[in-house]
């Protein structure tokens, strides 16, 4: 593996700081993913856990749509690989399922979020509300969120890539 991520920098104001941890996160996530092949990113940890390197950047681009789509601008769209019929649908990978087509998805979601977000101010309020809440949310609690979301979940992708091949790092 090789760590091509950029380090947010380390006096930047506080919206930039937020975009550069995000991004960090991103980044890492792609990291964790980089040089397996289709089948060793749908390997499941552990069973009886679905939880893969694949299902993990499948479930970012629901999560990056939901906050930024939904949530930020209040677009009317639904997830991509989730429904209520099937609440973990991005974890139920078949052979069909390929790391282009989920990558190409989360990048697509990323950039959409990206650009949603320049709209808005920290402060500014969410057009759209939670879909089970009703709540409202500020800019900086969403970039927050997503952090840790990301955050969460690399260490997740930490345990898979290891588990994989061996490759370890932060």
């Amino acid at each position: 593996m090789t760590n091509e991520r950029s380090m947010p920098a380390t006096t930047a104001d506080e919206r930039t700081m937020l975009q550069g941890w995000l991004d960090f996160h991103r980044q890492t996530l792609a990291w964790k993913c980089e040089g397996l092949s289709d089948e060793q990113l749908r390997s499941a940890a552990v069973e009886p856990s679905t939880l893969s390197l694949m299902g993990l950047v499948r479930h970012m681009a629901d999560v990056e749509r939901n906050w930024f789509r939904r949530v930020l601008t209040g677009e009317d769209v639904k997830p991509v690989h989730w429904s209520d019929e099937d609440l973990d649908g991005e974890f139920h990978l078949t052979e069909a399922d390929t790391w282009e087509e989920a990558y190409a998805t989360w990048q697509a979601e990323i950039e959409t979020a990206r650009r949603n977000a320049a709209r808005f101010g920290l402060d500014d309020i969410t057009e759209g509300r939670h879909r089970r809440t009703g709540e409202r949310f500020n800019l900086r609690w969403l970039y927050t969120h997503m952090i840790e979301e990301y955050a969460r979940h690399n260490g997740h992708a930490d345990l898979i890539r290891e588990r994989i091949d061996g490759a370890t790092g932060d």
